[in-house]
Formats: structure tokens, sequence, C-alpha cells
């Protein structure tokens, strides 16, 4: 995770969330009044989201003292303290929903992805994540997949080539659109050719595609269709893919599954902040 950018986001989701000030915890406490507080999970999953806690609590009180039980991608077990924080009241209070709020999205991702990487145990399918992600966030959530066991595709439109349907439609077909990309980047970058059907497919293979997507296809024609694609391309399904067939789709051959919903629709991880003592004055 680059530390320095992330550094960056925190001190924006501070921002918007303090603005000028915390009202309630400045109106009640003096800026050397200390005390604890631990964050406990409510419920089982994959932690992830230590360099957050670690980072944000210094944020706001550069005193704080910071111990994290879990490394990220650990297990958490229901009522199990994750970490312990030390502290000016104040900076605890102005610094505690942010962190929750990251560490609870990225436990939920890390917690989803897990279970899906488990389906495909025993296969050569190799779980990963897609661009629907949340905008501001996506550095975030792409690693919460790396902590659950997924891998990331790209991640964002500079760092790899997808092409689409749209691109295909606009571009006049695959073929005009691979050798168009194929004269604009250098020779370091792939080219993923999104198809929809066989003859898609061998249009891609001729006109050198480096990663074929089978998109919206069912297992029984990615297992019918991938015998003719060369060893050297790599191959990926996408869409329409959920928990009750991806174990249909790791076993059609495929090398890649892309999955938007690690991204878009987990379920946060429940965790809380409970206080340990009611602290004292600072020396």
């Amino acid at each position: 995770m680059n530390m320095i950018k992330l550094e960056l986001m925190l001190k924006d989701f501070f921002m918007e969330d303090i603005g000028d000030g915390d009202l309630s915890g400045e109106s009640i406490f003096s800026n050397d009044e200390r005390g604890s507080f631990s964050l406990i999970a409510k419920e089982s999953g994959i932690f992830c989201g230590k360099s957050i806690i670690e980072t944000g609590f210094k944020l706001m009180d550069s005193t704080c003292e910071t111990k994290v039980f879990l490394r990220d991608g650990e297990f958490v077990d229901k009522s199990q303290v994750i970490a312990e924080i030390h502290g000016t009241m104040e900076g605890l209070l102005k610094a505690e929903r942010v962190v929750l709020n990251l560490i609870q999205r990225m436990s939920g991702i890390s917690t989803l992805t897990n279970k899906a990487v488990q389906l495909t145990e025993g296969t050569k399918a190799k779980v990963c994540d897609t661009r629907k992600t949340t905008p501001g966030i996506r550095m975030l959530e792409k690693y919460a997949v790396r902590c659950g066991g997924g891998f990331n595709h790209r991640m964002g439109l500079y760092d790899a080539v997808m092409l689409k349907d749209n691109h295909i439609a606009f571009a006049g077909g695959i073929t005009n659109a691979v050798q168009k990309v194929r004269q604009s980047v250098g020779h370091t970058v792939k080219i993923e050719v999104e198809i929809e059907s066989k003859e898609q497919m061998l249009e891609a293979i001729e006109a050198g595609a480096d990663i074929i997507m089978f998109d919206n296809r069912e297992p029984s024609e990615i297992q019918s269709w991938i015998s003719h694609v060369p060893s050297h391309i790599v191959t990926e399904a996408s869409g329409g893919i959920s928990f009750e067939n991806l174990r249909s789709y790791a076993e059609s051959g495929v090398e890649w599954i892309s999955l938007g919903y690690l991204t878009h629709s987990y379920k946060a991880l429940d965790i809380s902040a409970k206080v340990l003592n009611n602290g004292s004055k600072g020396e």
C-alpha cells in the first residue's frame, strides 16, 4: 500500500468529518485528558486495516500509542480484541468513526474475497477484482481483496488495455481495435479483449490479444471454446458469476475469474470501539 497516499486520503476523510472542529469532544474534554479504548470484532471474518488504525489515530494525536494484535489477512473471531489505543480523549474520538468506517469495509471485502477463494480451491482458477470500486478508496478496497487471498485486476484505465464491447463497436471490430492499440502502446502493455461469441474469440486470437475475457458466458460454453485458445493467451471469465455458480466457472478451465461484487456488494464486518478507562490528565 502507498503510505503517502494513505495519509493524504485519511487527512481528506478527517477534514470531511471534523470540518472546523468536533463540537462534541472539544466541548467536554481538554487537549491533555487521556484515555484508552479497544477495537472489538462483533462478528468473525478476515481482518484488514492495520495501517488505517496506526496511521489514522496518529494523525489526530501524535502522542497516541496503538497496539494492533492482528495482521492484515488474519482470521478474527467474534468478540476478539483487534487493537488497543491510548491517547488524548479528544484525538481518540475525532479519529474513531473514520477509522471504523474504513476497517469495517475493508474487512468485509477481505472476508467476502476469502469465501470466493475457498470456493475455487483445487482448480487453476484465481479470483480477482474489477474497477467496480467506491470512488476515492479504490486503493484500499483492492488492498482488501489481496488480504482476502484474491488478486487485483488492473488498477485503472492507465495500467492495462481492456477492449470492451463499446470500444469494439466504436472501432469497427476487434481486429481494428487491437491493431490501433498495438500502434499506440508499448510492448510491456497487455491487451485484453472482451468476447461474447466463439467467432469473436477466434477473431481476438487472430488479432493477437494477450488476454481473452469470456463475458457473460455459461461455464459450459467456456469449457467448449477454451480448447481453441493458444496456451500463451490468458483466459478470464466475468459477468453473471455468483457464489452459487462460481465453482462451475472455476472448473471450466478458465485461469482467472473477475468478480465485481467483491467491492460493490460486500457487507461491512461489524467492529466497534469500547472505552477501557476514562483516562487521566496528561503530565
